[in-house]
């Protein structure tokens, strides 16, 4: 991609090689022959029509609708930064990106959502059963894509794969469990049973088990498959894991300043505030509010309002707090930081660029 392309541009003109690849991982129609190479050959018989119905359609039912694409197209800036070549890493940019809509497919069961991506979520296209089970195979199809590189790398590189990717998922649910625990208001004082509040490190620790490990997983695969040193490899994860986080808190941001251009399809504006979620604007403002505003804003973050009114209500008492501001200038602190950690280890070009 050209250095004078926006990131916007450069992820389009990736997009149709980064499509191709995730049909050749999730075939639109399943066949005997593409099963028998995502499952192994049947030790009875394959039904491809159920196949194709209770997994293909509606794994592609979410995919279709878009999203942004960034972390398989920052595997293979990364890759390229490496000089490596991208027809040795890209079947790997399937794995977040399936993986992904995997996490989305699940999370919008968990909260009871109704929208994604501007139509119906999953879970009331079809039946939550068959959402369950299609959001779940989504983590574990995209291992097909680290079978292929059997002969292709070492043992050594195929196993730091494998490892790399039982690890992130863990990290991902585990970063999962604790958004879910703390939104639904359940945090207690472990010695007293007092009610408390996570603190912004376990916040962010949070983010990145969440939202980093994707985008760390992506350019870990790239960085070893690329034979990046150590050092390279623990930059590049941490670079990419603060883009996961900086997403994250942009995410937030956005949920409560971007006003309807960012909302529709989302649930409308302050959908986090309904959720109870304990954004960095929260936890910040909960530290640097007046007794009565703290108690106010955790009383109707615990009520999961409906009415736009209290949602705003919340949303002045985050802003009269400067919690927007401390969260936008904290993401951008950060990114500045693990750019200047990772630029020096990378080759020069246009990836870089």
């Amino acid at each position: 991609a050209p250095p004078s392309m926006n990131i916007e541009q450069v992820i389009e003109s990736y997009r149709p090689r980064v499509l191709a690849v995730l049909e050749r991982c999730i075939p639109r129609s399943f066949t005997k022959d593409n099963l028998t190479a995502v499952l192994g050959p049947p030790r009875y018989d394959f039904d491809p029509v159920t196949a194709t119905a209770s997994i293909s359609d509606p794994v592609w039912e979410i995919m279709d609708r878009g999203g942004k694409g960034w972390r398989s197209v920052l595997l293979l800036l990364v890759a390229g930064a490496l000089g490596g070549k991208e027809e040795d890493v890209i079947d790997l940019c399937c794995i977040s990106e399936i993986v992904h809509n995997g996490t989305l497919v699940v999370d919008d069961i968990e909260d009871a959502s109704d929208t994604r991506r501007g139509k119906p979520c999953l879970h009331l296209v079809y039946t939550p059963d068959v959402a369950i089970n299609a959001g779940n195979a989504m983590y574990f199809l995209p291992l097909t894509v680290l079978r292929n590189l059997h002969g292709k790398v070492s043992d050594a590189v195929l196993l730091k794969c494998y490892d790399l990717y039982g690890q992130e998922m863990a990290k991902l649910h585990m970063g999962q469990g604790m958004d879910i625990w703390w939104h639904g208001g359940k945090r207690v004082g472990h010695e007293r049973g007092e009610r408390t509040e996570p603190s912004v490190k376990q916040y962010l620790q949070m983010c990145a088990f969440k939202t980093g490990t994707l985008a760390r997983m992506s350019v870990l695969l790239a960085a070893y498959v690329c034979n990046a040193s150590d050092q390279q490899a623990a930059e590049l994860g941490a670079f990419a894991e603060a883009i996961g986080v900086a997403f994250q808190i942009q995410d937030d941001l956005l949920n409560i300043t971007g006003g309807e251009k960012y909302t529709v399809g989302k649930g409308g504006i302050g959908e986090d505030i309904h959720e109870g979620k304990r954004t960095l604007m929260v936890l910040h403002a909960l530290s640097n509010s007046s007794p009565e505003d703290v108690e106010r804003l955790r009383a109707i973050l615990d009520s999961h309002p409906e009415e736009q009114g209290v949602i705003r209500e919340a949303i002045d008492i985050i802003n009269k707090a400067g919690s927007i501001e401390f969260a936008r200038n904290y993401r951008r602190t950060m990114l500045e930081n693990a750019w200047d950690r990772v630029k020096p280890i990378l080759k020069e070009g246009k990836e870089v660029d």
